[in-house]
């Protein structure tokens, strides 16, 4: 009997799903899994407006759980395709969350959601105020915003003190993965840089007097790089998982760095920018880099650095539109959309139909259309929502230039790689080139990496994921996007603060 083969499992869990793959030592995916929503629970709840919360051990270690016992059960048939053995776990997930837990591990309350929850913006304001802007630029990487799990902490002490004072861990959802995998309580170091004020970008530590004043009490985890490993399976997560007891754990990351590590975005002068129903962009930076727009954060890889940017909306703009008007085929709006023009014979619009994160906060910027005529078609709308999101990469892309960071290498993922229009228009738009990768199941697979180099078997720069095509510029286009980007930029300087009026009438009127 041949001897089984090594393989890794990577789980990574998202705000609506998640989503597993086995993989063999060298990358190559032999077994994926996915869970959503269950039937009759709400996965996401918002008990009040801006709070947005995921029961911990209902969503986190529920879906983990299920992938696991998915996988490990093809992995143990020897007549499926996946037969072998797990040998290493590695996990991601959304952040930066906060969760209370008491003396034995267990969650006090909900978790607190990243950004998505806007209620600390008052502890968000009083500690930037506190410290300093320029301080927290400098040694933390970013500024104060409701991303922050420092001021998510603080919120929790200040409105829920009982439950702050019972508790004894803060975990984000991939740390809380590898507590239940193994009873260690460890953060990465990735993680722990979003929890600005509470972590020095230099030093690579916590801030300790900050954790005092803030977190006073709450003891704060022991922090190691995504690839590390922190722990063993235990025989009680064995059996609920399915996975081997004493299988080595890697700490893991948030899913948006894992995804970039999925598709080894890792050198200086690496960009991924993620396509979906919002953008983000990750670049590698040559040491910290800081911008009052953007947020500077350690990386994955021992020592690595990273600058990031977010828009609130971009895709979901597009489907917007095409759920308005009820396409019968996206696919044909997507092909009349291709067939208009550079420049939508003359529209064009603004994205910003969710607020706006990165390169402004501007929670009240709105969107808009100029241009319309009588014979304007509804695939010319389509593309000049396309366009505007595009538009706003490249003014993403000019704060990033301006920090100082040389952009050399260009990776497009996530769900808008599915049709070759959306990164083509990007590629016209900004003047660069982008691969996309052979293989696009997104953070698992980063997390499979992580636990193949925790287990030693291949090293943290070697290649994970070949690259299957890549977009190149046409002139004509570029030259016609170069006339309208200015144009995107005036329209919203023009319009900023009507768009704040009624973004204001929309508060009063709309129930």
């Amino acid at each position: 009997m041949a001897a089984a083969r090594d393989l890794v499992l990577g789980v990574d869990v998202g705000t609506g799903s998640s989503k597993g793959v086995l993989t063999t030592l060298d990358g190559r995916v032999v077994a994926r899994a996915s869970r959503g929503p269950q039937p009759g629970t709400r996965r996401t709840t918002t008990p009040r407006p801006g709070y947005v919360e995921h029961d911990a051990d209902a969503v986190w270690w529920d879906d983990f759980c299920a992938i696991a016992r998915e996988l490990t059960h093809r992995a143990a048939d020897p007549d499926d395709v996946a037969a072998g053995r797990v040998v290493a776990v590695g996990t991601s997930g959304i952040g930066p969350t906060v969760l209370l837990a008491d003396a034995h591990g267990r969650p006090l309350r909900p978790a607190i959601l990243y950004g998505v929850d806007t209620r600390s913006v008052a502890e968000a304001t009083d500690l930037e105020e506190r410290y300093g802007a320029d301080d927290l630029l400098r040694r933390c990487g970013s500024r104060m915003s409701t991303q922050a799990a420092g001021g998510k902490l603080e919120w929790l002490r200040r409105h829920e003190p009982d439950v702050f004072a019972r508790a004894r861990y803060f975990f984000m959802s991939n740390s809380y993965l590898a507590f239940r995998l193994t009873g260690e309580y460890v953060l990465d170091q990735h993680s722990a840089s979003q929890s600005t004020p509470l972590y020095d970008r230099h030093e690579a530590a916590w801030i300790e007097d900050r954790c005092e004043e803030i977190a006073k009490g709450l003891p704060m985890p022991r922090l190691a790089w995504p690839s590390e490993r922190v722990g063993a399976v235990s025989a009680q997560a064995a059996e609920v998982t399915g996975i081997p007891v004493g299988t080595p754990v890697a700490a893991g990351t948030c899913d948006a760095w894992a995804e970039a590590e999925s598709v080894d975005v890792g050198q200086p002068g690496d960009l991924m920018v993620m396509y979906g129903s919002t953008t983000f962009f990750i670049a590698v930076t040559d040491g910290p880099r800081f911008h009052p727009s953007l947020w500077g954060t350690a990386g994955v890889r021992p020592g690595q650095s990273t600058l990031a940017a977010g828009m609130a909306s971009s895709g979901s703009a597009v489907e917007w539109w095409r759920e308005t008007i009820g396409s019968p085929a996206v696919g044909d709006l997507v092909a009349e959309a291709a067939a208009a023009p550079p420049g939508a014979n003359g529209l064009i619009a603004l994205p910003y139909f969710a607020g706006e994160r990165t390169p402004f906060a501007d929670a009240d910027a709105r969107g808009a259309l100029l241009g319309l005529t009588l014979r304007t078609t509804r695939g010319e709308v389509d593309r000049a929502l396309l366009e505007a999101t595009a538009f706003g990469v490249r003014h993403n892309i000019d704060e990033i230039r301006a920090a100082g960071v040389d952009i050399r290498r260009v990776v497009a993922v996530g769900g808008g790689t599915g049709s070759a229009l959306w990164p083509q228009i990007v590629t016209d738009v900004t003047g660069l080139r982008q691969e996309l990768p052979a293989e696009r199941i997104g953070a698992c697979l980063g997390d499979a990496k992580f636990a193949a180099v925790a287990l030693g078997a291949v090293g943290v720069d070697e290649a994970w994921n070949s690259v299957e095509s890549a977009t190149e510029p046409d002139p004509e286009a570029a030259e016609v996007y170069a006339g309208l980007y200015p144009a995107y930029r005036r329209l919203h300087e023009a319009t900023a603060d009507l768009q704040h009026r009624l973004s204001e009438l929309e508060r009063r009127t709309r129930t």
